[in-house]
């Protein structure tokens, strides 16, 4: 048993990685949060602990003890990435062993401005290891949330339905003309828990890319299987590379719903720049993860995504 810090704790993916962790029964969990108003949302058999992320001698003094440290640490506030490298200083202070930064994404983060945070952190992890490893870490990368071609329906316990470019609901979708090939990685929420879990107990030196690999899939392919389990043939907008480029989105319809993560002064605007980004980031190679966690764990059985979404829409309307 050893003593686990979660940073950004209240969060949707931190609770479901929480829960999951709470049902192996191994270890002493700290949630780590800015806020006490939070304090009544705690699960019971972990301890809350208010700090302030400006403050150093508060976050060392917190994270004394620490095996393992999980952020999801909200970047879209804080682009610049202060407050989790200050984390991130804290934890080689306190001495903690091991490192998971705020990802849950992509492998990169090209054309998605949204997460430029990420990019800050992962050159400050290089930075600091660059003479000696100081800090072991990973970046936990499942891709898209299989979960949001889902939506309106809830799949997860905490993590909310989310509109992709996949939009099963209305039969529609929308993909880069010429690039139906390009790759997207589905994974669910709950198989991303169950992997993190499983990568707190093990005991070997954790890999720096964690690739969680659920499904490896086409555009075409998600549509192709959509059609097949809604029983009807989706409408698809085919956006011109040149126009996304740009930042124009000639299509019939974007993303309308806001992330609770987003405010609503930041949400003006904020459903094309992530539909953009999205379609722009896949045909570049971004949301094509690599796979070293299913090698790392390979008696582990994702989530098919058609297997999972027939069972999502069996009877809805």
């Amino acid at each position: 048993m050893v003593k686990i810090a979660v940073a950004g704790g209240s969060g949707q993916v931190a609770r479901e990685v929480i829960d999951t962790l709470l049902a192996t029964n191994k270890h002493y969990i700290a949630i780590l949060s800015r806020s006490e108003a939070s304090l009544k949302d705690a699960p019971s058999g972990v301890r809350w602990r208010v700090v302030n992320y400006d403050d150093q001698g508060d976050l060392v003094e917190a994270l004394r003890g620490t095996h393992t440290l999980l952020s999801f640490l909200q970047l879209l506030s804080d682009p610049e990435g202060r407050s989790q490298k200050n984390l991130i200083d804290a934890a080689i202070a306190a001495g903690v062993k091991r490192f998971a930064p705020s990802e849950y994404g992509s492998a990169g983060t090209i054309n998605m401005p949204w997460w430029a945070g990420k990019e800050n952190t992962r050159e400050y992890l290089r930075k600091v290891n660059r003479n000696k490893k100081v800090l072991e870490y990973i970046l936990f990368q499942p891709g898209l949330f299989l979960d949001y071609l889902a939506f309106p329906y809830k799949t997860a316990k905490h993590v909310d339905p989310l509109q992709s470019v996949f939009d099963y609901y209305n039969g529609r979708a929308i993909v880069v003309d010429g690039h139906e090939d390009a790759i997207m990685t589905l994974t669910t929420v709950g198989d991303v828990a169950a992997i993190v879990a499983r990568a707190v107990d093990y005991e070997g030196e954790w890999p720096e890319i964690g690739g969680i690999r659920g499904n490896r899939v086409t555009f075409s392919q998600v549509i192709q299987i959509g059609e097949k389990i809604r029983g009807r043939p989706f409408t698809v907008d085919n956006a011109k590379k040149e126009d996304l480029e740009s930042g124009t989105l000639n299509t019939s319809w974007a993303l309308e719903k806001r992330h609770p993560a987003v405010s609503e002064e930041q949400y003006a605007g904020f459903g094309k720049t992530v539909s953009i980004g999205i379609l722009l980031s896949s045909i570049k190679g971004a949301c094509d993860v690599s796979d070293e966690l299913n090698q790392l764990f390979p008696d582990y059985s994702f989530n098919k995504i058609e297997d999972f979404l027939t069972r999502v829409w069996k009877g809805k309307p």
